[in-house]
């Protein structure tokens, strides 16, 4: 009887998940991530990837690899039955074909979309298993409020989702005291001794500080090699001069040979991706070429396809702000001068290469400064694929804004962006810096304080 009550509760227990088509858009792998507990895949949701396969965009390539996946995991098995997902532990999988419940989504909400489907079909499975509590998981809200007004049991995708963006590394500490022999210390050797300064206050690899003692301060990043706080210079890198501590820090990063991968965090006009494209100039002859790129997120979440011309007609309006930072930096010098040569130069003989992050994707990095722009507009998985993709030297800068989100489902905490902050700070490798003070201009300041 004991033994009947434990399996009766595990019955119990064990949940259904039903995914929709945005959840395997943001993470294909995301069938194995609900440990022992069912997932069910709507039929619908198969005819939405199949849509979706042909492409170059990331939604492409997770409609191509989640398939792949389905079909491998199934073998010579009906997926009308269910399945085991890779992994004892792990519990089972099947495709619902059907999609009528008693309660009706498409008539309740008057409209034969494949949304309503999608909820017609958790529908029937929480009816066919009463004993199971049934969850549609989806990253679309409008369609978890659908599903609550329907007194259906509705989830975020929470994997990849940081806890709390109010907690966020910033990756630099301001204000911090510390004596007058140890600020004369750094300007004068380089560096001083950090367990002095910071005594018992918890510190990362890389973190910046600003050290002060009344009128006196002085800039520095921390080095958990040797346990010093070393000197951060205001150099100026290709015509580019840092107008802030924060500017200075995130280019000190960008310029550190020994940092392999840097994030920069920041509202628009703080200058990310200009610091970034110097600090790359700077250092073109230790790469072979300079990558920058950014993910292309069509207006209105409409496919580019729509737009007249030709490819590079049709992508112009997405780079153009990546170009807009080049043509800045060459306006810094006159057409006479060797740097202006160079830049065109480097364009012309793809040393220096713009184009959409899809273009990258299969290609091998190295001896690459890769920049990434809007990376806030990533998933996880995403960010992931690119940084696994680096080679022998080379770098690579991630730049976004995580309060300022195009995609419809990923928000501050889901985001690429966000998730590498939270999941890399602490390696030697890396260093963030969340940069705060605008330097576009006077009114661009006053629009992101006030509006």
């Amino acid at each position: 009887m004991a033994l009947k009550k434990v399996i009766e509760t595990k019955i119990k227990e064990k949940k259904i998940f039903v995914l929709d088509t945005s959840v395997i858009i943001y993470d294909h792998t995301a069938i194995k991530n609900f440990a022992e507990h069912d997932v069910v895949i709507p039929i619908t949701v198969l005819e939405e990837l199949d849509n979706f396969k042909k492409g170059n965009d990331s939604k492409n390539y997770s409609a191509r690899e989640f398939t792949r996946y389905i079909d491998k995991l199934s073998g010579k098995n009906t997926l009308q039955n269910w399945t085991s997902i890779n992994g004892s532990t792990r519990g089972k999988f099947k495709i619902e074909m059907n999609h009528s419940s008693t309660i009706n989504a498409e008539k309740i909400f008057d409209d034969k979309k494949a949304d309503h489907r999608i909820l017609n079909t958790a529908l029937y499975i929480a009816e066919q298993h009463p004993q199971n509590k049934v969850i549609l998981i989806t990253k679309d809200i409008n369609l978890r409020i659908k599903a609550k007004s329907l007194s259906l049991l509705a989830e975020d995708y929470e994997t990849g989702k940081i806890k709390s963006i109010d907690e966020l590394y910033t990756g630099n500490s301001e204000n911090i005291k510390a004596s007058h022999e140890q600020i004369t210390s750094i300007y004068n050797k380089g560096s001083c001794d950090a367990k002095s300064v910071l005594k018992n206050k918890k510190t990362y690899p890389n973190h910046y500080y600003v050290l002060k003692n009344g009128s006196q301060s002085v800039l520095a990043r921390y080095n958990d090699e040797d346990n010093t706080l070393k000197r951060v210079i205001k150099s100026s890198a290709f015509g580019i001069i840092p107008k802030n501590a924060e500017q200075a820090f995130a280019l000190d990063a960008v310029m550190n040979p020994d940092i392999k991968l840097v994030s920069i965090q920041g509202v628009a006009g703080t200058g990310k991706t200009l610091l970034s494209l110097a600090g790359a100039l700077e250092q073109r002859r230790n790469y072979h070429q300079i990558y920058l790129a950014r993910p292309i997120v069509p207006l209105s979440n409409k496919d580019i396809g729509y737009l007249p011309g030709d490819v590079n007609s049709k992508l112009n309006p997405y780079m153009e702000p990546l170009w807009d930072n080049l043509k800045y930096i060459k306006s810094l010098f006159s057409e006479k001068d060797k740097e202006h040569k160079q830049l065109s130069e480097m364009v012309e003989q793809e040393k220096l290469v713009v184009c959409p992050l899809a273009f990258i994707r299969g290609r091998s990095l190295s001896n690459v400064f890769f920049i990434v722009d809007e990376a806030q507009n990533l998933t996880p998985h995403e960010v992931k694929t690119i940084i696994t993709r680096a080679g022998e030297n080379t770098k690579i800068i991630f730049t976004g804004d995580i309060h300022q989100i195009d995609t419809p489902y990923l928000d501050a905490q889901s985001n690429g962006l966000s998730y590498l902050i939270e999941k890399i700070k602490g390696q030697s490798l890396y260093a963030h810096i969340t940069l705060q003070k605008g330097e576009r201009s006077a009114l661009a300041n006053l629009a992101n304080d006030l509006l």
